[in-house]
């Protein structure tokens, strides 16, 4: 059967070229810089300045945390330390550590942690990240953990402090990775409704192939805490990868920064708010038979586009060793681990 004089099969070539074109299009300038590019082009994109801080005073600031009033906006000149909406953007040196322990336990802060640990991420990383984090993750404050996974059995048994707890919950396992990151929004969601805003006054979320080594603490709490992904936080926005279909809820013409979706948090009432929004936009995706181009992590930056976050973490709290060196990056808090994904993600991944 011909069509226009084109043959059934010409047509379907056709329709490949045409699927292909549009990958092409659609995968970021920036994708490549962050995974092809060698160490030093990488160096030379490390000197590119950020913005500055314009505010003159840090009683300008608008994060609504009275610990704010010591940090120090100008100590670190190298690197932006506040946004364009008045919150803080954290970096080593800007704060004194022992100040905001005792003003949150003063407080009665407490910090609800969620993390998935799916199929064979479970084995490849969460012990790791587990030991890790009862090292370095607000070692000064109540902590409970919060570990989802399809395999209850295997979690293993780390050695608490005390005032600290973990709960295991069982989710369903998917078979695309992409799905799997996608629907974390929605577990998210329930569980605190059904248990975090009972017990924690703080949440924060993790993906699991990290590791921590350095001190991750109250400095980092706030209302809705966002974080710059260290791939971006050097490029102009115009090679951010943001989703650019306009079918998509997670579509974006502009925003302000890149934010990574492997650590996210805040009051519990502001989490909640953010994975629910997130969710019923993948649901509405879904519906039109579209996915945004990085999944949850499109959709968390729209969110963050349309509700700014009141903090922002430096990408010391999230750092890529790959990169290699950065002046900016004084300290590592916390560091991605090494990724093997032909074998993780043969049948499954997590966050």
């Amino acid at each position: 059967m011909k069509r226009f004089g084109l043959t059934k099969e010409t047509s379907r070539s056709i329709q490949r070229s045409k699927k292909i074109l549009k990958f092409l299009f659609l995968f970021p300038f920036a994708t490549f810089i962050m995974f092809f590019v060698p160490p030093s082009v990488r160096f030379v994109i490390g000197l590119i300045p950020m913005d500055k801080c314009t505010l003159e005073s840090v009683k300008m600031l608008t994060s609504g945390n009275s610990a704010d009033s010591s940090l120090d906006l100008w100590s670190r000149n190298d690197v932006q330390t506040c946004t364009s909406w008045k919150a803080p953007i954290i970096w080593e040196g800007m704060f004194n550590p022992s100040h905001f322990d005792q003003i949150h336990r003063n407080k009665g802060s407490s910090v609800a942690l969620t993390v998935f640990a799916v199929g064979r991420y479970l084995d490849a990383y969460l012990e790791t990240f587990l030991n890790s984090s009862e090292q370095h993750f607000m070692s000064s404050l109540p902590v409970s953990y919060y570990v989802f996974t399809d395999t209850p059995e295997k979690v293993p048994n780390i050695k608490l402090a005390p005032s600290r707890h973990l709960k295991v919950i069982k989710v369903e396992r998917h078979t695309r990775w992409q799905d799997i990151s996608m629907m974390r929004m929605k577990a998210i969601s329930d569980v605190i409704e059904s248990d975090i805003r009972h017990r924690a006054t703080h949440v924060f979320c993790f993906d699991v192939d990290q590791v921590f080594t350095g001190r991750f603490g109250p400095e980092a709490l706030g209302d809705s805490v966002a974080l710059l992904h260290a791939h971006y936080y050097h490029l102009p926005k115009m090679l951010f990868t943001y989703d650019r279909n306009l079918k998509s809820k997670a579509f974006m013409k502009t925003g302000d920064f890149y934010y990574h979706a492997a650590v996210f948090g805040g009051s519990w009432g502001s989490v909640k708010a953010l994975t629910e929004a997130c969710y019923r936009n993948i649901m509405a995706d879904k519906e039109n038979q579209v996915e945004a181009l990085w999944h949850d992590e499109s959709h968390l930056n729209k969110y963050f586009w349309l509700h700014k976050p009141s903090r922002v973490l430096s990408p010391e709290y999230c750092w890529d060793t790959s990169i290699g060196y950065r002046r900016d990056i004084q300290m590592y808090r916390l560091l991605w681990a090494p990724k093997d994904y032909n074998n993780l993600r043969t049948s499954e991944i997590t966050r």
